[in-house]
């Protein structure tokens, strides 16, 4: 039986109209597989929501967040402002990823040997605390004591996007201690949310999250593996949380630290049952079956692909594009947008929240990160990764800087009144521009090309080392 290769588009496709869809899709999708792509969306949003907020047309930015979104089955009714459901809903998927990024760091990434996890560590550690204790030392018994986290979230959408804009020239350890620096000062932030920032916790709404977490565990111990069947406990662990006080965004973390971190079928696997099932594929198609007995190997074909990987990297990779692309550029456009001739920098406490916001985030971070990594280094707990200087982990601390996504985050939590939550907003947006154009200039000045004539003499030498 000759082979015929298939054609490349489906019988049904009207050309005209492929030809169209290419035509836009490939500006599009070239843009999104730019690394950072998330950080500039994040920027425009931010952008769009400040002018937006100071345009003529600023009450119907405030009008479109405050609108009521309402749905209901049977008896049950619910109704909140659409900055709600972005707030405190959207946002719990944002930290069901970063659940699953931890999981699969702790299991296999950098912090799951304990050697490699110090470095790191010891920075997010130095990053968080650093900049607590200067806004406190700024806010020291003032009204806007409360807000001292805010400072202490780090942004890796728009670190990472600074990275880049260097090229590469940066070290692969820093992009790799910035990573993981990301990632523990995730955790941090979530530990400092679930306990200082959630309201008094209710008993009864708690232990119904904790029911909702048991069926999860239940679900996973009776092997599904599919996700939409995990859909009905997320919601009865988000709204547990939600009514006990606790913030539902720690919902998000704990779904993501329960998920599967172990491939079932793996690369072996699949390999084996996929040769097993293109075997009956074509055993049926050379013994003319319909094309009804063919979906049962295909099928196979199909499982087989999904168990290739862990869960936890499935649906990371799944839901990544979707956090990165389209809820945290909402979040921005939801809370990005300051009005600024509403802002009374006279109240009490306020000078002190925006100052303290700054100096938290442009200093505190990069002071914390190197004196944390100094002394951790020095002490013999972490060691320094090869080709790292401390000139490294100071561009590492300056953009650590940005705290966009979770200080806003933070701040809506630390400040409900609208007059002190806009000023802890416009510090960290202020803050964030200038560590990112700080940490920008530094790392141009830091990674500079030596000039053609030393590269050609570090070349040679390097060449002749290599021969002996």
């Amino acid at each position: 039986m000759s082979q015929v290769l298939p054609p490349e588009v489906p019988p049904e496709l009207w050309r005209p109209a492929r030809s169209m869809m290419q035509r836009f899709a490939r500006p599009i999708e070239a843009f999104l597989s730019i690394q950072a792509a998330s950080g500039i969306l994040l920027l425009i949003a931010a952008g769009i929501a400040l002018l937006w907020a100071n345009s003529p047309w600023r009450e119907s930015y405030h009008a479109l967040w405050h609108l009521p979104v309402r749905f209901g089955l049977a008896t049950f009714q619910f109704e909140q402002s659409l900055h709600f459901v972005v707030n405190e809903g959207l946002m719990v998927i944002f930290f069901f990823v970063v659940g699953l990024e931890v999981r699969r760091e702790l299991y296999e990434g950098e912090l799951s040997d304990p050697r490699r996890a110090a470095l790191p560590a010891a920075a997010a550690l130095g990053g968080m605390l650093a900049p607590a204790i200067i806004y406190l030392a700024v806010n020291a018994g003032g009204p806007g004591h409360s807000g001292w986290g805010v400072p202490m979230a780090t942004d890796i959408a728009f670190a990472v996007g600074v990275i880049v804009l260097l090229g590469k020239r940066v070290p692969a350890a820093v992009r790799v201690l910035l990573l993981a620096l990301a990632i523990i000062d995730d955790i941090g932030a979530i530990v400092v949310i679930a306990i200082f920032y959630s309201a008094g916790v209710s008993g009864y709404w708690l232990l119904l999250a904790l029911a909702g977490v048991f069926l999860a565990v239940a679900l996973r111990g009776l092997g599904v593996r599919q996700p939409w069947a995990y859909v009905p406990p997320g919601i009865v662990v988000w709204a547990g949380f939600l009514g006990s006080g606790v913030h539902p965004s720690i919902a998000g973390v704990m779904l993501g630290l329960l998920t599967p971190v172990r491939a079932w079928f793996g690369a072996s696997g699949f390999l084996i049952a996929t040769e097993r099932a293109l075997g009956r594929f074509r055993a049926r198609v050379e013994t003319n079956h319909g094309h009804h007995d063919l979906l049962e190997p295909l099928e196979a074909i199909a499982k087989a692909r999904r168990e290739a990987v862990p869960p936890v990297v499935r649906l990371e990779a799944a839901l990544h594009p979707w956090v990165a692309y389209g809820i945290l550029p909402i979040f921005a456009l939801a809370n990005a947008g300051v009005d600024l001739s509403e802002l009374d920098l006279s109240a009490a406490g306020a000078n002190s929240v925006l100052i303290g916001v700054i100096l938290g985030l442009v200093l505190g971070k990069p002071i914390g990160i190197l004196a944390a990594c100094f002394l951790s280094v020095k002490l013999g707990i972490a060691a320094m990764p090869r080709g790292m200087t401390y000139g490294h982990i100071g561009l590492v601390g300056l953009v650590a800087g940005i705290g966009f996504t979770m200080a806003i985050f933070i701040a809506s939590l630390a400040f409900p009144e609208p007059g002190m939550l806009g000023v802890a907003k416009l510090g960290v947006l202020g803050a964030s521009g200038i560590a990112g154009v700080i940490g920008l200039l530094f790392g141009r000045a830091l990674l500079q090309e030596p000039p053609r004539e030393l590269a050609g003499i570090h070349a040679h030498e390097a060449e002749r080392s290599t021969e002996h």
